[in-house]
C-alpha cells in the first residue's frame, strides 16, 4: 500500500500560479503511476492531470492543458501539480490518487477506477 498527503492549496487571484504537491510514504513510489483529480462543490470528482511511473508519459484533461504540468520525482517520492494562469472555475478541493495496475492504467487514465489509492485532498480557491 502506499499514503498520499497533499500540500500546497490555497487562495490564489484568476490569473495566478499554484504548485500542489503530493508526497507518498509505504510501498515503492515508482511502483505507481500517479494521478490528480479534483471535485467542486455539487459536481463528480474529475480527471486533472496523470503521470506514469518513470515520467515518461504525461496525460491532461483539456480543461487544463496548457496550463497545468504534472511531474515526479521518484527520489523524492513527491508527485507535482504546477497551475498557472488559474481561473475561478478551478476551484475545486484536489486530490493526488496512485495506480498500480499498469494494464488497467494505460487504458483507463483518466477514470476514477484506474487509481487504487487516495490522499486527502488540498482546497485551492481562485477569486475572480
Amino acid at each position: 500500500q502506499v499514503q498520499l498527503v497533499e500540500s500546497g492549496g490555497g487562495l490564489v487571484q484568476a490569473g495566478g500560479s499554484l504548485r500542489l504537491s503530493c508526497a507518498a510514504s509505504g510501498r515503492t513510489f515508482s511502483s505507481y503511476a500517479m494521478g490528480w483529480f479534483r471535485q467542486a462543490p455539487g459536481k463528480e470528482r474529475e480527471f486533472v492531470a496523470a503521470v506514469t511511473w518513470s515520467g515518461g508519459s504525461t496525460y491532461y484533461a483539456e480543461s487544463v492543458k496548457g496550463r497545468f504540468t504534472v511531474s515526479r520525482d521518484n527520489a523524492k517520492n513527491t508527485v507535482s501539480l504546477q497551475m498557472n494562469s488559474l481561473k475561478p472555475e478551478d476551484t475545486a478541493l484536489y486530490y493526488c490518487a496512485a495506480a498500480d495496475n499498469q494494464f488497467y492504467f494505460s487504458s483507463f487514465w483518466g477514470t476514477k477506477g484506474a487509481y487504487a489509492y487516495w490522499g486527502q485532498g488540498t482546497q485551492v480557491t481562485v477569486s475572480s
